[in-house]
């Protein structure tokens, strides 16, 4: 029996089917829309699916952040480990020091005020590279972008997205969520249209666009920590390494330590949600529990033929 944990009474802001300005009202009643993996409808922006409210957070973006040549972006589509990405760099309650840029910041129309912030800033958006303010695509701002096998992301995004959902009865089936995400309706989906994305960056620009796995954190923890630092221009000194620095900071930041926290056990953020909702099991081939023959065939079915010749291959542990 798979059980949900229930949170607050309403979901967080940038999750609710309502409080878009009227222009954003509008725009969404162009758009193609499908059925929601929270709220009521997921809408097709700029080609790729998100909600209501974060499109309006999404413009607010474009519109008003300049980014500077300082800046750090943590990039990822939803549920592919933002946390522990987050945790490498602020080990204590990531969340609100490392906050969401479309989803947060720039959700209600509002504009930032950045003035008290230290540089660099580190910031973590979901969205696509194309959507991005041309001031990120134009400076010096440095994009670490974390990617998950799709199983485990899939699986990851459907326990998470029914922990969000308001009645908690109705939660989605795994089957029609599955359906979904194969036809790339999921949150800032299609999935392999916005990996493709980055990857392909990656290699286009290695200097702005680092491009890392999460089972290979997971599996070469040191090796992905050192080089996510040298692209980030924050090397280890040779006497840190023989301090343990690069150890305490795995452990600091492992997934055990994380979710044991008071403030990740009892703590909410911000907007709204429990943070113990961002720690579920954190494992690779948490997929294994849940995929049946037919959905893991369909599957692979879909990634052969969407990441062929790209180069890119997913690990499956």
């Amino acid at each position: 029996m798979i059980t949900y944990q229930t949170s607050s009474p309403t979901p967080p802001k940038y999750l609710q089917d309502d409080g878009e300005s009227e222009d954003c009202k509008k725009l969404l009643s162009i758009l193609p829309k499908q059925k929601g993996w929270i709220g009521s409808y997921i809408y097709n922006y700029q080609g790729f699916w998100t909600s209501p409210r974060l499109i309006q957070g999404v413009i607010g973006c474009q519109q008003q952040f300049q980014a500077q040549d300082n800046d750090i972006l943590l990039v990822t589509t939803p549920k592919l480990g933002t946390t522990w990405l987050k945790a490498i760099l602020f080990s204590l309650n990531p969340h609100d020091l490392v906050p969401f840029l479309e989803l947060k910041l720039y959700v209600d129309g509002q504009v930032p005020d950045f003035s008290s912030c230290t540089p660099p800033r580190i910031l973590s958006p979901h969205l696509p590279y194309d959507s991005f303010p041309k001031s990120v695509q134009d400076s010096r701002t440095k994009l670490v972008y974390l990617c998950r096998n799709p199983r485990d992301t899939f699986i990851s995004m459907w326990h998470f997205t029914n922990n969000l959902r308001l009645d908690y009865i109705d939660i989605n089936s795994i089957e029609e969520m599955f359906d979904h995400f194969c036809k790339g309706v999921s949150l800032y989906g299609p999935f392999w249209n916005h990996v493709l994305d980055y990857w392909g960056k990656s290699i286009e620009k290695s200097k702005k666009v680092i491009f890392l796995m999460y089972e290979e954190i997971k599996e070469k923890s040191k090796i992905q920590l050192k080089r996510s630092a040298e692209f980030l221009e924050f090397p280890f000194s040779i006497e840190e390494e023989n301090c343990g620095v690069i150890d305490e900071i795995l452990r600091m930041c492992s997934f055990d330590n994380l979710s044991n926290l008071d403030v990740n056990i009892n703590g909410k953020l911000s907007t709204g949600e429990e943070t113990k909702m961002f720690f579920r099991r954190g494992e690779v081939g948490d997929w294994k529990h849940y995929f049946t023959l037919e959905m893991s065939e369909k599957l692979n079915h879909i990634i052969k033929q969407k990441f062929h010749g790209s180069g890119l291959k997913f690990l499956y542990i």
